[in-house]
C-alpha cells in the first residue's frame, strides 16, 4: 500500500541546510499497525508528513496505492487525502469556534458526495463523547479533544490513519484509552501509523521502526503480529470525488456558517469592514435616487414642452450697433398659423399664442400677479395639458372672445381658500372679469420657473380684450413624426420667407426652435449628472472594497493553521478559495443590505427636508446589491487565492496566528 524508494528531504534554513531524510526506503502493507520511533530531529515527523501527502520530497519516489505521488496535481493529492487518509495531530488541531460535532464533520465537506449526518454522532459516541456533541473545544479536556480528533480522522472511512504523537499531551490513563482505540481500529482492517518517542506507546504496534538522523536504523516486527488486508482491489479503482448538487449546497452552507462565526468572533473589525460597503452602497442608492428623481422631474417638464415640437418665434435685428427687440422686424399673425396648417404637410397641430407677464389677478379680497397665456384650444394637445377639474374652452369660445379661463395650481392656492371649488367663480385679470371653467393639473417647478403659476385663456380674448395685441408672439407646430422635424422646419422657413418677403441673407428675422433638440440636450445633461453622481458614490464602494481586502488578508494570516488543517483533511484549492470568498461576499452583502436601508432613508430625508426630488425603485436596490456583492468578490478573491495556494505543511507549521 505504501512504498518509498530513495526518499530524501532537506530543509534550508538561514544558517545551514538540514537533511531530515536520507535515501530512505520503506514499505507498509495494508492492515499493519506501525510505530515510528526516534528522538527529536530524527525525521520521524517529516516522514509522517510525506506519507500524509502534506509535504513533498526532494528526491526519490513515493507510491500510494500504486500511484506515483509526484505525478499528481494538488487537487488529486487532496482527493487522496480526503478518501484514504485520516490524521490525528499531536496538538489536536481542532477549530476553537466549532463544536465537537462540527469538528468531526469537516472532512465530510471534502470527501463524501452525500453527507451522512449520523456518522459523526455515531463516531463521537463510539469514543465516549456522545454527551459532548455540541460542546466547544475549549469546554473539553485534553483526552476528550484527542478523541474528537480520532473521530474526525475516521469520519471519511480512511484506509490509513496517521497519528503524530497522539498521546504526547495526555496523562497515562488517557494514553492507554487512546491507544486501545487505535488497536481496535487496526483490528477492523485500518492501517495505523503512529509517530512516537515513547516505547510503551510503540508496544501497542505490530511493527516498530526506529529512526536516527533521517535514516531507518531498525525495523522490527513482533512475532505475534497479524496483518489484516482491509483494502479491496475494487476500492482502488474508484478514488475520485463526485460532488452532486446536494453536497455543493451543504458545503456552501458550512462555509457560510463558518464565515458567520468568524465575523461574530471579531465583531468590531467586521463592523468596520462593513462600514465602508455600507457608506458606499448608501451613497450609491442616495445619488442614484437623486439622479432618477431629477430624470423623472425633467421628463415631466419636457412633457409640457410637447412632442415633436417646432416653435416659430419672431426675430430681432441689429442696425448700426443697435439691437432691436423680438418682433421689431418680422411679426406673425393668426393667418400665418393657418397657412402653415394648410400648406405644410406632416403637420399635426398648429397653435399660435401670446403671453402677458406680471398681470394682476383678483378674487374677492385676494390678489396675485401671474402670467396669462392666450392660446387656441390646440395648445392643450400640443403641450399635454390636462384639466384636473372642469374643462378646456372650445373653438367657438375662442372665436367669440369668451372671457373664460383655466387657472394653475399656484393661482388656485393664492386666490381661493383651501378646499374651495373655483369652478364657476369669477376672477378679474387687470380688472376684466373672467369665469373660471377649469383647473390645470399640477406640474410643479422646472428650470423655466413655476409651471403652475399661470392662467390660460382663449387666444382672441387675450389679443382683443386683455392684452390689445395684433400679432402673436410664437406659433407652436407639432409634427406627425420626429424624423420629419428638419424637413417641416425647412418648409415652414421657406413659407414664412415668401409670405413676409424676407431675403435669404436676412437670417435674424425669425427663428424656428426644434424642441426635440432641447429635450435631447436637457436629457443628456441629466444623464451625465446622474452618471457623475453614481461614479462619485462608487468611489466609496471601492474604498470599502479595499477595506474588505485588508481585513481578509489579516484573516488569512490569523487562520493559516486552520487552512493547513482543512487541506490536510482533504480540502482542495477550490474549497479554500470558496470558503474565503463566501466570507468576503457575506461581509459585503450584509454591508450592502444595511447600506440600502440607510440610502433609502437618506433619499427620503432629502426629499422631505431639502425638497429635492428623489425616486427609489427595485432596479436601484438590485443594482446596489449586485454592485456590493461584486465588490466583495473582486476584493476578496486575492486574499482567497493566497489562502488557497498555501502549502498544507507550511500552513500547519505557522505560528503567527
Amino acid at each position: 500500500m505504501i512504498e518509498l524508494r530513495g526518499l530524501s528531504k532537506t530543509y534550508h534554513s538561514a544558517s545551514e541546510p538540514v537533511q531530515a531524510l536520507q535515501d530512505l526506503n520503506l514499505t507498509i502493507a495494508a492492515g499493519e499497525f506501525v510505530a515510528i520511533m526516534g528522538p527529536s530531529g530524527s525525521g520521524k515527523s517529516t516522514l509522517l508528513h510525506l506519507l500524509g501527502l502534506l509535504d513533498t520530497p526532494d528526491s526519490g519516489t513515493y507510491h500510494l496505492f500504486g500511484r506515483e505521488v509526484s505525478k499528481l496535481s494538488d487537487n488529486e493529492l487532496a482527493e487522496l487525502r480526503s478518501q484514504t487518509l485520516g490524521f490525528v495531530f499531536q496538538s489536536f488541531n481542532l477549530l476553537d469556534r466549532a463544536s465537537a460535532l462540527e469538528n468531526v464533520s469537516i472532512p465530510l465537506l471534502y470527501a463524501v458526495p452525500k453527507l451522512d449526518r449520523q456518522l459523526p454522532e455515531t463516531l463521537l459516541s463510539s469514543v465516549g463523547l456522545g454527551d459532548r456533541l455540541l460542546h466547544k473545544t475549549n469546554q473539553l479536556s485534553g483526552g476528550q479533544q484527542q478523541r474528537v480528533a480520532i473521530a474526525r480522522a475516521l469520519v471519511n472511512t480512511p484506509y490509513v490513519i496517521l497519528a503524530d504523537e497522539p498521546t504526547g499531551n495526555l496523562d497515562s490513563a488517557t494514553q492507554e484509552e487512546i491507544m486501545q482505540i487505535f488497536g481496535e481500529l487496526n483490528q477492523q482492517g485500518i492501517t495505523v501509523v503512529v509517530v512516537t518517542h515513547e516505547l510503551e506507546i510503540a508496544n501497542y504496534a505490530q511493527r516498530v521502526i526506529k529512526m536516527r538522523d533521517g535514516a531507518i536504523v531498525s525495523d522490527e516486527r513482533k512475532k505475534n503480529g497479524k496483518i489484516t488486508l482491509g483494502l479491496r482491489k475494487q476500492d482502488l479503482a474508484n478514488l475520485t470525488i463526485r460532488k452532486d448538487l446536494q453536497h455543493s449546497l451543504l458545503t456552501l452552507q458550512a462555509h457560510t456558517v463558518q464565515a458567520m462565526r468568524s465575523l461574530l468572533a471579531n465583531k468590531i473589525r467586521s463592523l468596520l469592514s462593513m462600514l465602508g460597503i455600507l457608506i458606499g452602497v448608501a451613497a450609491v442608492i442616495t445619488m442614484l435616487a437623486l439622479g432618477s428623481g431629477a430624470k423623472a422631474s425633467l421628463e415631466k417638464q419636457l412633457a409640457s414642452l410637447g412632442t415633436n415640437l417646432l416653435v416659430l418665434r419672431q426675430g430681432a435685428k441689429r442696425f448700426g450697433g443697435v439691437s432691436y427687440s423680438a418682433g421689431s422686424v418680422t411679426r406673425f399673425s393668426v393667418e400665418d398659423a393657418r397657412q402653415i396648417k394648410e400648406s405644410v404637410p406632416d403637420v399635426r397641430w398648429v397653435g399660435p399664442r401670446v403671453v402677458g407677464r406680471g398681470l394682476q389677478v383678483t378674487y374677492a379680497d385676494r390678489n396675485w400677479n401671474t402670467n396669462v397665456t392666450g392660446a387656441t384650444p390646440e395648445y392643450a394637445s400640443i403641450h399635454a395639458l390636462d384639466a384636473e377639474r372642469g374643462r378646456f374652452y372650445t373653438e367657438a369660445e375662442d372665436q367669440e372672445r369668451a372671457r373664460v379661463a383655466l387657472i394653475g395650481a399656484t393661482v388656485l392656492k393664492s386666490l381661493f381658500a383651501e378646499g374651495q371649488n373655483p369652478i364657476g367663480e369669477t376672477i378679474k385679470i387687470n380688472r376684466i372679469a373672467f369665469q373660471v371653467i377649469g383647473v390645470l393639473k399640477e406640474r410643479g417647478e422646472s428650470s423655466f420657473g413655476d409651471q403652475d403659476d399661470m392662467i390660460l385663456i382663449p387666444l382672441t380674448t387675450a389679443m382683443r380684450r386683455l392684452l390689445g395685441k395684433v400679432y402673436v408672439e410664437a406659433i407652436d407646430i407639432e409634427v406627425s413624426e420626429s424624423s420629419l422635424l428638419d424637413d417641416v422646419a425647412d418648409r415652414v422657413k421657406k413659407l414664412m420667407m415668401v409670405r413676409h418677403h424676407i431675403s435669404p441673407t436676412d437670417k435674424d428675422s425669425f427663428t424656428i426652435r426644434n424642441m426635440a433638440e432641447v429635450r435631447n440636450a436637457l436629457a443628456e445633461t441629466s444623464h451625465t449628472m446622474a452618471v457623475l453622481l453614481a461614479i462619485i458614490a462608487s468611489i466609496s464602494l471601492l474604498v470599502g472594497g479595499i477595506g474588505i481586502m485588508n481585513i481578509m488578508l489579516v484573516s488569512v494570516v490569523e487562520r493559516t493553521r486552520e487552512i493547513g488543517l482543512r487541506k490536510a483533511l482533504g480540502a482542495t484549492r477550490g474549497d479554500i478559495l470558496a470558503q474565503f470568498l463566501v466570507e468576503a461576499v457575506l461581509i459585503s452583502a450584509l454591508g450592502g443590505v444595511l447600506g440600502i436601508v440607510c440610502g433609502g432613508l437618506g433619499a427620503v430625508l432629502l426629499s422631505t427636508f431639502a425638497g429635492w426630488t428623489t425616486a427609489l425603485s427595485l432596479d436601484l436596490v438590485i443594482l446596489a446589491s449586485s454592485f456590493s456583492i461584486v465588490v466583495g468578490i473582486l476584493f476578496g478573491i486575492w486574499p482567497a487565492q493566497r489562502a488557497a495556494k498555501l502549502s498544507p505543511i507550511e500552513a500547519l507549521r505557522h505560528t503567527g496566528g
